[in-house]
């Protein structure tokens, strides 16, 4: 019998949906207002961002259950931002207040420096319609 190798790994989800959030960033310092799309965008961030705090907790619990809890434990305060930049977004999303949501892209930049966006690679089925679902799975 052969092992199972998984392709998809937390760490490759998780490279992932952080070059889905720089693109994302890059696409909404682009704009010059706040139309459907842009919320749409902002929606993506905000499900990427859970999305990674997913991914963080299943490479901690495979760690823990090694033994390797430092590691564990160094791995989950270095991501800690992702959980507490998430509720923020949720907060500006679902009560909107898109007036702070420039100051909140900006605190999220230097997080995605590493990444550079040469050529977008996501195209707009990414993030179309996710405000709207997002709406509809808070509320």
């Amino acid at each position: 019998m052969s092992r199972i190798i998984h392709t998809s790994g937390p760490g490759k989800r998780r490279n992932q949906h952080r070059r889905t959030i720089a693109e994302m960033l890059r696409r909404l310092m682009l704009k010059s207002d706040l139309d459907s799309e842009a919320k749409d965008m902002a929606a993506t961030v905000l499900l990427a961002l859970r999305a990674i705090a997913d991914t963080i907790d299943e490479s901690t619990e495979a760690w823990e259950r090694r033994h390797y809890f430092l590691k564990a434990d160094r791995f989950r305060r270095r991501w800690e931002w992702v959980s507490l930049a998430a509720d923020r977004l949720r907060d500006l999303v679902t009560h909107d207040r898109w007036e702070r949501l420039p100051q909140e892209l900006a605190l999220l930049v230097p997080y995605f420096r590493d990444i550079r966006v040469v050529k977008f690679t996501r195209s707009s089925s990414t993030w179309a319609g996710k405000y709207r679902s997002l709406g509809q799975d808070q509320r």
